[in-house]
Formats: structure tokens, C-alpha cells, sequence
């Protein structure tokens, strides 16, 4: 079984895949002063298995959410959330890559992405996804960020490898500028989105992947490189976090 087969399996039943939690998906929302009875047209890309698509639907009545992944296993476990917390009517699933999206121009009024523009790249993401929103419409994404001007080398490396475009929160809005966005909000993720929401469901899954896997190799792998991730972040969450980032096109 490949690498990606394996990390599939490990994830697609955490609440999230990746950092972040309710009350700042919320936090978001309101620092965006989204009327919450419009009936807004809302895509959330890269939504994982629906944690922000599930909660802004419930949140947004009246919004038609477009929830997109590339991942058909990951939209099937949002739908059939969607179906048991009674806002199935609300979200639309779609299964498509990020960097080719089917949306109109000027088609939605919000545009939502927790954790996942990395994938894109924020600079070619906010730049390519800016011509679906309206003429005000709404972009919130959250990225990784540095906190810190300098940071201990062994972290650097690591996300020098992992992601040469993190920065620091002061560049990610110079690049919203530059791209025909008016900064509207900020903030950084607090440990507990990593830890409670993210990271502690995420271990308590590994023992089980692993039996599932025969304790393959390439299973222990998978479960090392997680946990090698989680203690970088324990020992440097000084250094960094997502940055959320709330910006309007103009």
C-alpha cells in the first residue's frame, strides 16, 4: 500500500486534518461581518472531511455551500455528517483539484479555506481564486505563519523543506495588497487547535492504523513522520501557527 493510501486511512476519520477549531472558524465569521440570514454563495476549498463546511452551514442558514476536495473519501465522510447534523441541503460536495476550480467569475461571495491553501501555494491561490469572488467578496484562509523574526535553525530547515513560502503574517497581508485584497481581520491559531483538536485525536488513531497496516514499514513511517511533526510543534510553538487571514477584493 503506498504512502498515500496509508495517509488517506489515517485521517479520513479525525474531526479535522488539520489545525484549527470551532470557535475560531466562528471567530472568523464574525470578524468578517458576514450577515448571517444572507444567502451567500460560499465555497470552502479543501475541506477535508467538513469540519468549517458543517459548521458554516449551521452557522449561515440561508448559504449554499460548495465544499471541495480532491479527495472523493473525504467529501463522502462530510456528506454523511452533513446528513446526520440535518444540513445536508446546504452543502454541495465537489470533487476537483484546488488550482482548477469550475466556478464562474463573480460567482461567490465568500471563499473559505482552513489549512489546505498550502497545497496551492498562498500567493498562486489567492491570486487565482480572486476572480470567482463578487465585486466585495470575501476571502478567509488560514496559513502557516511565523511569529517570530528568527527562529532556531532546525525548525527552519524543516519547513524550508516542507514550505519555502512561510512567513511572517506582515508579508502574507503584503501579498493580499498586491493581489487586489483590502486587509479585514488576523489572527493566529491558539495551541489548543493543535493540540486538543488536531494533534491528541490524531495519536489516539495511530495504535489502531497501525494494527489495520500489520505494523507495516511504511505504516510506521507514516505514524513516525506525524509524530515528529507534533513534537516540532511542542518544542517551537514560540516560532509559528496559522495566521487567519480575513481579506475583501477590491
Amino acid at each position: 500500500m503506498d504512502d498515500y493510501t496509508l495517509l488517506l486511512d489515517l485521517h479520513k476519520e479525525g474531526p479535522r486534518q488539520g489545525p484549527g477549531g470551532d470557535a475560531e472558524t466562528e471567530l472568523a465569521l464574525q470578524l468578517a461581518r458576514v450577515p448571517r440570514a444572507a444567502p451567500l454563495r460560499i465555497a470552502d476549498i479543501g475541506c477535508g472531511t467538513g469540519a468549517s463546511a458543517l459548521l458554516l452551514a449551521r452557522l449561515l442558514p440561508n448559504a449554499r455551500i460548495t465544499a471541495v476536495d480532491f479527495l472523493p473519501d473525504f467529501l463522502a465522510v462530510l456528506a454523511e455528517r452533513a446528513a446526520q447534523r440535518g444540513v445536508a441541503d446546504r452543502i454541495t460536495t465537489l470533487a476537483c483539484s484546488m488550482d482548477d476550480l469550475p466556478f464562474a467569475d463573480g460567482e461567490l461571495d465568500v471563499i473559505w479555506s482552513e489549512g489546505a491553501i498550502y497545497n496551492m501555494g498562498f500567493e498562486k491561490g489567492i491570486a487565482g481564486w480572486r476572480r470567482y469572488l463578487t465585486a466585495d467578496g470575501l476571502l478567509v484562509a488560514s496559513e502557516i505563519t511565523w511569529l517570530t523574526d528568527t527562529r532556531p535553525v532546525e525548525l527552519q530547515q524543516h519547513w524550508d523543506r516542507e514550505y519555502p513560502e512561510i512567513d511572517l503574517a506582515s508579508a502574507k497581508i503584503r501579498l493580499l495588497e498586491r493581489h487586489g485584497y483590502g486587509p479585514v481581520g488576523y489572527f493566529v491559531l491558539p495551541e489548543h487547535c493543535w493540540t486538543e483538536q488536531y494533534y491528541r485525536p490524531l495519536q489516539a488513531r495511530f495504535d489502531d492504523f497501525l494494527k489495520r497496516h500489520g505494523h507495516s514499514r511504511e505504516a510506521r513511517a507514516i505514524v513516525a513522520a506525524e509524530q515528529r511533526e507534533i513534537e516540532l510543534y511542542e518544542t517551537y510553538q514560540a516560532h509559528f501557527s496559522y495566521g487567519v487571514y480575513i481579506a475583501r477584493k477590491q
